[in-house]
């Protein structure tokens, strides 16, 4: 058999224990190594096409 709560929990208490599912983070932002702009970790640069030390993207100057 499963154990049962003694008291019903309030709507605020269970509301207040679900909170921290519904936080939003900023995004992790690296910085690219051939131009310095900022750009997302593991995604080729959008400012010069670079991922890793390569040219991925074409980029016309």
């Amino acid at each position: 058999m499963a154990i049962v709560p003694k008291r019903k929990h309030s709507k605020a208490r269970r509301n207040k224990r679900r909170s921290n599912v519904w936080k939003i983070s900023a995004p992790t932002l690296a910085v690219c190594k051939k131009c310095g702009k900022l750009k997302l970790p593991h995604r080729v640069c959008k400012e010069c096409g670079f991922y890793n030390g390569r040219e991925v993207i074409k980029k016309e100057a």
